[in-house]
């Protein structure tokens, strides 16, 4: 009885340790703040208004090898619609016929059931000046009536209200790109933005802090306050989507009101 007593007591307390640990693993995933955005399922049936997935054009794919991958990784995530935006400004000039020939070339080879459509992210310098007086552009939306544009992150363009009236003049609502990466602009600078027809569009990574906190905090501010008009996910390279999908973690208070960005607007 007493070698009994003596064998079986700690393998009972053991078991009990075990349970109330696995018990502990359990509270801490169902009450953890925070979830990666492969986790939340976010990306199922998004719309992804901002990507750099055109092949050899910008700093972001650099072969058809790489876009197919980063397609393939979307397709799996759920992921419905995904818009090309291949950075066009002074230092990388892309024009509209090499980019469209390029799209061709990339639907040509997916063979996927994602929908693709072409765009671009114009740097708000000289160039684009030149392309929008010759009305040589590559708009954004369904009606093809937003222009992606971005700006430095440490400077604002000369004469931006200017460059956004003619912007409106030709027809076209102006889409600023990733607001919150801007660190010159500050609350009073979006809500100028925004009074004179700006629409702002989120980088979803922003919301992992893959930017910064900084950055972080200025996204989930515009995102609360109701800034955002629709989202992308700026993704330039197949290990970034990979790493960042899987890994960095989202404020779970955040994702009620991602999930109506990402599904439930109409972008015209």
């Amino acid at each position: 009885m007493d070698i009994g007593m003596v064998t079986t007591i700690p393998l009972i307390i053991v078991v009990v340790k075990n349970k109330k640990r696995l018990i502990l693993n359990q509270k801490v995933w169902l009450f953890s703040k925070t979830t990666s955005l492969a986790d939340s399922d976010i990306l199922n049936g998004m719309t992804d208004y901002h990507s750099h997935i055109l092949p050899g054009v910008d700093d972001g794919a650099k072969t058809m090898e790489e876009s197919l991958e980063i397609l393939a990784k979307m397709e799996c995530l759920g992921v419905r619609d995904v818009w090309l935006t291949p950075h066009i400004m002074e230092d990388i000039p892309n024009t509209t016929r090499d980019l469209e020939a390029r799209f061709k070339d990339l639907k040509m080879a997916y063979k996927g059931i994602i929908h693709l459509f072409l765009a671009a992210e114009y740097m708000m310098d000289n160039l684009f000046e030149e392309r929008l007086t010759e009305n040589d552009l590559l708009p954004i939306g369904k009606n093809c009536s937003y222009l992606l544009i971005e700006t430095s992150y440490f400077n604002p363009p000369m004469r931006l209200q200017d460059i956004l009236l003619r912007i409106q003049r030709k027809g076209y609502c102006p889409l600023l790109a990733h607001p919150e990466r801007y660190a010159y602009m500050n609350e009073e600078d979006y809500r100028f933005l925004r009074e004179v027809g700006v629409k702002f569009q989120l980088s979803l990574l922003s919301l992992t802090g893959i930017y910064g906190s900084e950055v972080r905090k200025k996204a989930e501010w515009l995102l609360k306050s109701g800034y955002y008009h629709l989202c992308g996910s700026d993704i330039h390279h197949f290990v970034v989507l990979e790493r960042v999908i899987a890994e960095k973690k989202i404020s779970k208070h955040m994702l009620e009101e991602l999930r109506f960005l990402c599904h439930g607007t109409t972008f015209g």
